[in-house]
């Protein structure tokens, strides 16, 4: 389980993006630029979760139970608690 927040930053130049476990007061730079990087948001989920995958369709499915969205990397729907079933 992850207890600190993952953030996107991104170099205003470019436009290139990372994503990374960030501090937000802190200043982070770009390593070809040598540009500070800017906050554009948060990554869903929010610190802590016990998942390490964003929330993008590719790594979500329904829980069989309650038929909300859980990452694709937990057993347990977030939601209902319950056991999901094998991904297949």
């Amino acid at each position: 389980m992850s207890d600190r927040q993952r953030y996107r930053l991104r170099t205003p130049s470019t436009g290139r993006e990372i994503i990374v476990e960030a501090d937000p007061d802190a200043i982070y730079t770009d390593r070809e630029t040598g540009e500070p990087l800017e906050v554009v948001g948060k990554v869903l989920p929010l610190a802590p979760s016990k998942s390490r995958l964003p929330w993008a369709v590719e790594h979500l499915r329904f829980c069989n139970w309650c038929d909300q969205l859980a990452q694709k990397d937990l057993n347990d729907c977030p939601t209902c608690g319950r056991r999901m079933a094998a991904i297949g």
